[in-house]
């Protein structure tokens, strides 16, 4: 762990902290980024609020590793997940041992809440003992789940288990489903999985029903605690496929159903920002809106309908390319950020836990978060022309590393490493085995510099090979 860069906050009020991270939300969806096909009027005025960060990566460009990465400060590379995400019946990624943001901060004092999409895996039992089917034909859904979130350091959960594709389709409260996953999911929409889900199941009320559990927590937690502060780690499914808005959003955006999701999140956003103003807890919340990694491209129907998701970043989500994990990064927190400016700082989404325990004053544990820097100078406006991080690690879907380091990124493989084509093609005897790029002169990543500048693949393959050996 980067030691914190910034003085403590020095006030003796401790904030409230929200986090919320969409799902598959791109760089390029938010109006305040350049969209003009889809209104997201509650994140425009939270940036106008605080600070829009242009330069914001998550750890890796896909759900479960960069969800990790958050939630521990810590490249989920070093796990046993080397590729790609867990599903939704898979065994639990993080070990209870495992200090995470929210068991940190509740050490500290702060009630702690997820609501969401978890995506983290979840013991699930069985009645024959085996490890559940892909189905969840040997899932016995009337029995408690272990190892979730209520084991790392969540006071309270209610989600979904991972994504919106992924069976069970059904809610958990804490440690239980609600309701028992009795009937084939009816109707399959755009990418589901087969599988089981509870009576009266709709996709289209999953996010809505979100904010509601969220806006609930902070209302029962204010009233009752008002003197406890409290960490919310809220997670919507949107606007990851199958892409089903509910009614009030159907036809909002120029861009189809997924733009329409985007809308959802905006609409989410607005919940949480109508609810810290109704109790009276707006200037002393720090509130984040990002995303877990970059954008598709197209909506489930392929058409793109002229919006850029990922902004003029080359690549989408999966790729080591920044379209996939460039992100959207707003935070708000009144008299400490100062309104309506841009930070063009790179930080990353792993930085979180370094940067609550600089906004509450705190060190972290010995072992905790070894690669979280603390990215609250560069929110502040006080990194005074220092970079909060000497490099960032990219990690595609397929596990392709890269590494930014200044103005270079370098990639170690030819092609996206995800889903834009090509994803992983050999060279040919004339061609370099990476990429180099000049991001300052060349953002969109279109000409490889390999074999022109060896002293920098040299210099950043070093630096990217120390990292990984790092026994963390």
């Amino acid at each position: 762990m980067v030691a914190s860069s910034s003085t403590p906050q020095g006030t003796g009020e401790r904030p409230n902290i929200i986090y919320v991270m969409a799902d598959d939300m791109g760089w390029g969806d938010p109006g305040c980024y350049g969209a003009t096909k889809i209104p997201t009027p509650h994140m425009d005025r939270l940036a106008g609020e605080g600070v829009r960060c242009t330069d914001a990566h998550s750890s890796s460009a896909v759900c479960t590793p960069s969800r990790y990465g958050a939630l521990t400060g810590r490249y989920c590379w070093r796990t046993s997940l080397k590729r790609w995400v867990l599903m939704g019946l898979s065994p639990p990624l993080l070990s209870p041992e495992r200090v995470t943001v929210a068991s940190f901060l509740r050490e500290h004092g702060y009630a702690t809440a997820a609501v969401g999409k978890w995506h983290l895996g979840l013991g699930w039992p069985t009645r024959d003992g085996a490890e559940p089917q892909p189905d969840a034909s040997n899932v016995d859904f009337e029995q408690p789940l272990t190892g979730g979130p209520n084991t790392v350091g969540f006071d309270y959960f209610f989600g979904i288990s991972a994504s919106l594709d992924m069976p069970p389709y059904c809610f958990i409260e804490n440690d239980r489903t609600v309701g028992v996953p009795s009937l084939e999911k009816d109707p399959y929409n755009a990418q589901q999985r087969p599988g089981p889900m509870v009576p009266g199941w709709k996709d289209e009320e999953v996010d809505t029903t979100f904010a509601d559990k969220a806006c609930w927590f902070m209302d029962q937690h204010v009233r009752r605690h008002p003197d406890v502060p409290f960490f919310l780690w809220l997670t919507p499914s949107a606007p990851h496929r199958p892409c089903v808005p509910p009614p009030f959003t159907q036809g909002r955006s120029q861009a189809g159903a997924r733009g329409d999701m985007v809308c959802v999140v905006d609409w989410v956003v607005g919940r949480v920002i109508e609810t810290l103003d109704r109790l009276g807890v707006r200037d002393n919340t720090l509130l984040i809106v990002t995303s877990d990694n970059g954008a598709r491209l197209t909506c489930h129907d392929g058409n793109d309908y002229g919006h850029k998701s990922c902004g003029d970043w080359r690549g989408q989500k999966a790729d080591a390319w920044d379209g996939g994990h460039r992100e959207p990064f707003i935070a708000r927190w009144p008299g400490r950020i100062e309104p309506g400016t841009v930070c063009d700082d790179t930080i990353c989404l792993i930085d979180l836990m370094a940067t609550c325990a600089d906004v509450i004053g705190e060190d972290l544990p010995d072992g905790a978060a070894p690669d979280s820097v603390s990215a609250l100078p560069a929110l502040l406006g006080r990194s005074e022309g220092r970079p909060a991080r000497e490099f960032v690690i990219h990690h595609s879907g397929d596990g392709m590393f890269a590494i930014r380091q200044g103005k270079w990124k370098l990639i170690e493989g030819l092609g996206s490493g995800g889903f834009s084509e090509p994803r992983r093609p050999e060279p040919g005897p004339d061609d370099p085995p990476g990429q180099l790029y000049d991001m300052e002169a060349d953002p969109a990543e279109s000409r490889n510099l390999w074999a022109e500048r060896p002293e920098i693949v040299r210099q950043l393959r070093d630096t990217l090979e120390r990292v990984r050996q790092a026994p963390h």
